[in-house]
């Protein structure tokens, strides 16, 4: 499975993402989007996906997911982690 996260600092969401793939145990590349430094650009990310409105976004394996949300729902369907939930 091939992950590619775009996350932004100081994001709570971002961090749960993270979070998420390591209950998972699962490897991704993490695409840090910054209007300073960091390793892509707001605006040529806003180019590229302009359908995106927050952070993290996720693509797997090619795939727009969406966000922490979308990434987990599919997460629970895959069997990658469980609910906590009893």
């Amino acid at each position: 499975m091939e992950i590619k996260a775009y996350t932004t600092r100081g994001c709570k969401y971002c961090v749960h993402l993270k979070e998420l793939f390591a209950r998972a145990d699962v490897s991704y590349e993490e695409v840090i989007v910054s209007s300073e430094s960091g390793d892509f650009s707001t605006e040529v990310f806003k180019s590229q996906y302009p359908e995106v409105i927050g952070f993290p976004f996720v693509i797997i394996d090619g795939e727009k997911i969406g966000g922490l949300v979308e990434v987990a729902k599919l997460f629970l369907e895959k069997g990658l982690v469980e609910s906590k939930r009893k």
